[in-house]
């Protein structure tokens, strides 16, 4: 079964991240895919170094975004 995807961040230049599910462990990461220019090739990170890479990018910014509304969505928030 393939693996659950959610984009959460785009480049100018082409590149995107995806915060993704792990269908057979049920564990979480984030997909970094390169843009053509660059090779396009795809890069599987743990979701800590992810975070521990640089909090201050835009694409750092905009999962813990998206894990900030995800934890709302399910009534974490209170």
């Amino acid at each position: 079964m393939p693996d659950t995807m959610r984009e959460f961040a785009s480049s100018s230049n082409g590149d995107r991240w995806f915060l993704c599910c792990d269908e057979a462990t049920r564990n979480g990461y984030v997909l970094h895919q390169a843009n053509l220019p660059s090779g396009g090739a795809a890069t599987r990170v743990a979701i800590g170094d992810f975070l521990k890479q640089g909090s201050a990018g835009p694409e750092h910014q905009a999962l813990l975004h998206l894990i900030g509304t995800l934890a709302d969505d399910r009534g974490l928030s209170q």
